[in-house]
């Protein structure tokens, strides 16, 4: 299966939506659109994960960089609405305390 990223921003705040699987294979992909970010839009950045089926160690550890990057310039970033597959696996390797997971992804325009 695919992985598909989208991008969108507005106000300061970033979503990052990606659906499909998060592997080997795919992990590229978002690591090149979280790499992208304009330094602009790297104050608050979501992943909205609620369309990820599945998520391996190497969708993890891009998503780990990505928070560190992001939160070493003085941003903060949220993973949001992750599936129970990969909200599984944030708690089996204990990364449900490293990362802030929210329910739902910030709506453009709103708040």
């Amino acid at each position: 299966m695919e992985l598909n990223v989208s991008t969108s921003s507005q106000g300061g705040h970033t979503v990052v939506t990606a659906t499909g699987e998060l592997d080997l294979y795919t992990a590229p992909r978002l690591q090149a659109a979280l790499a992208d970010l304009p330094d602009d839009a790297a104050d608050r950045i979501t992943v909205d994960l609620s369309g990820v089926e599945f998520c391996d160690s190497t969708g993890m550890n891009v998503l780990l960089a990505a928070m560190q990057r992001v939160r070493d310039g003085g941003g903060s970033f949220a993973l949001a609405a992750p599936r129970t597959a990969v909200r599984r696996i944030l708690q089996v390797t204990g990364l449900d305390t490293v990362f802030t997971v929210v329910d739902a992804a910030p709506v453009p325009g709103v708040g």
